[in-house]
């Protein structure tokens, strides 16, 4: 059974978060660009990226697993965000709503988790 990505609110706050971090590094000196720039990028996408792969897999415990792949990566995210704007990089503001936005999404991606976790258990106790 998938699931629709597109519903589920970590998924929108991930994307949101994606466009908006492309958008924030384009500003990041071209010596970046292999650096931090790239790596900032990937973390990004790999949070809304494994959203995506983890809710086309049938089983609880996979989709629970890529849900921890994302937010390790929107913890990686939030990071780069903050070493970003300490480097001068980008803006103090937009480094800010950044971390503020990836520290949203890793709650989320938490909360996600345990209530998935939880369900496991209970089916679990059930047997």
């Amino acid at each position: 059974m998938s699931r629709d990505y597109r519903k589920l609110k970590v998924f929108v706050l991930a994307d949101r978060l994606v466009l908006e971090t492309y958008r924030v590094s384009e500003a990041f000196p071209a010596a970046e660009r292999l650096g931090l720039q790239a790596q900032i990028r990937r973390a990004a996408t790999s949070a809304a990226a494994n959203i995506v792969e983890g809710s086309a897999r049938h089983g609880t415990g996979e989709w629970l697993n890529f849900l921890n792949i994302a937010s390790g990566s929107a913890v990686e995210a939030y990071y780069l965000a903050h070493v970003s704007g300490r480097l001068g990089f980008v803006e103090e503001r937009e480094s800010a709503a950044l971390e503020q936005g990836y520290s949203e999404l890793a709650g989320s991606l938490r909360a996600m988790s345990q209530a998935l976790r939880e369900k496991i258990n209970a089916s679990n106790r059930e047997r």
